[in-house]
């Protein structure tokens, strides 16, 4: 028997796509802005061993999922946005922290004193779930993370979809203008970076420049083209829900977001986003091509080749406009590996060596996410993966 909705992050039915993809163009997003020890690159650290007659490769290790130099510490505050009838938005805040001495046996500190050796750090966002599961990893290495509380997966398409993405730049908004007086001087919201996994996956997608397609979204109600077929579950969060009362949800979008000259909405994002890393997330529906087309800064993608979404991630990946994409497929796992330590400590590697590359301008990071590197692992593809 599946688990419930509300037992998983987002599902839909995977089709595997045979594409050959090239190498992506890296490019610095920002000067550094962390004093993180430089991590030395080593492009050969596979072995072969005879074993049986034959060779065998040794696991290449993913050293940026190992704890980097600073202890983390938690604060929360929350904040009433005005400008969306008084939504209050709560705001949970990892950052480098000083630990009492003797403190033992914790991954975060909860009001810990903050670190500012390497202060202002680079600023991660997402939703506080999503936080909970990669901050502890990822703040170690130099970053602030700001994660928005109270928001989580949802069993239709719904005003969520409009409401999150806000609530995280509302986020964003606010650690930039009004944090914690505490964490004055702390946060560098100039560089920042956006990440999610199935819902918050969504997020992070809408947060790359992405527009919503209404004439897109609406074609596909009640009857899908072939594409869209494809990627059909009952599962999935993304239905024919809003078309009903497509008024009413325009009209939740408010005309900043939904008036335009070319008949897509404007995107829902930053110029202070400078990379994100959408995993195992929904978008084609609201998105289609065009409204892909216009993401227009680095994104990272990780999917696993068992995931019900698979299919979907990797749609997305091929229409995105950007020139700077890369997709990495872990394989064998499902949408389910969320809840595995061990895979989450895998996409902290990349978290850190994306966002370090991109917001701390730490070119050494590069090697720790590029195709070179992915090819070292058995269990890792680059690209859509075409299967054995």
């Amino acid at each position: 028997m599946k688990p419930t909705r509300s037992a998983r992050y987002l599902c839909l039915i995977p089709v595997r796509y045979a594409t050959v993809l090239a190498l992506f163009a890296l490019v610095a997003c920002g000067p550094a802005t962390t004093t993180v020890p430089q991590v030395t690159p080593t492009k050969s650290q596979t072995s072969e061993a005879a074993v049986g007659g034959e060779a065998t490769r040794e696991p290449v290790p993913l050293p940026l999922s190992e704890p980097g130099p600073y202890r983390v510490g938690v604060r929360e505050f929350s904040a009433v946005d005005a400008s969306r009838d008084g939504r209050k938005v709560g705001i949970r805040v990892w950052y480098p922290a000083l630990w009492p001495e003797g403190t033992t046996g914790k991954r975060v500190i909860p009001l810990a004193e903050p670190d500012r050796s390497g202060a202002p750090y680079p600023l991660i966002v997402s939703s506080a779930k999503m936080g909970s599961d990669l901050a502890p990893y990822v703040v170690t290495h130099g970053f602030v993370w700001a994660g928005v509380t109270r928001i989580d997966t949802y069993a239709r398409m719904s005003k969520e979809m409009i409401d999150q993405p806000l609530d995280i730049l509302f986020a964003l908004d606010q650690v930039a203008s009004k944090p914690p007086q505490e964490l004055g001087g702390m946060i560098d919201a100039d560089h920042a970076g956006a990440i999610g996994y199935s819902f918050d996956g969504y997020n992070a997608l809408a947060l790359s420049g992405a527009r919503i397609d209404p004439t897109h979204y609406l074609a596909q109600c009640p009857d899908p083209d072939a594409t869209t077929e494809a990627i059909l579950s009952s599962m999935s969060a993304f239905d024919c829900g809003p078309a009903g009362a497509w008024d009413d949800f325009a009209a939740h979008a408010g005309e900043a977001i939904t008036v335009s000259e070319d008949g897509l909405w404007q995107p829902m994002t930053d110029v202070r986003i400078r990379a994100v890393m959408p995993m195992a997330g929904e978008g084609w529906w609201l998105f289609g091509g065009r409204g892909l087309a216009a993401v227009d800064r680095p994104v990272l993608m990780i999917v696993a080749t068992e995931d019900e979404l698979y299919s979907e991630n990797a749609l997305v990946f091929e229409h995105l406009g950007t020139s700077e994409k890369a997709l990495i497929s872990f394989v064998g796992p499902d949408h389910m590996m969320v809840y595995d330590p061990e895979m989450v400590a895998r996409m902290a590697h990349f978290a850190v060596a994306f966002f370090g590359y991109h917001l701390q301008g730490r070119g050494d990071l590069a090697w720790y996410f590029s195709e070179e590197f992915v090819a070292q692992h058995d269990d890792l593809a680059w690209g859509v993966y075409a299967g054995e």
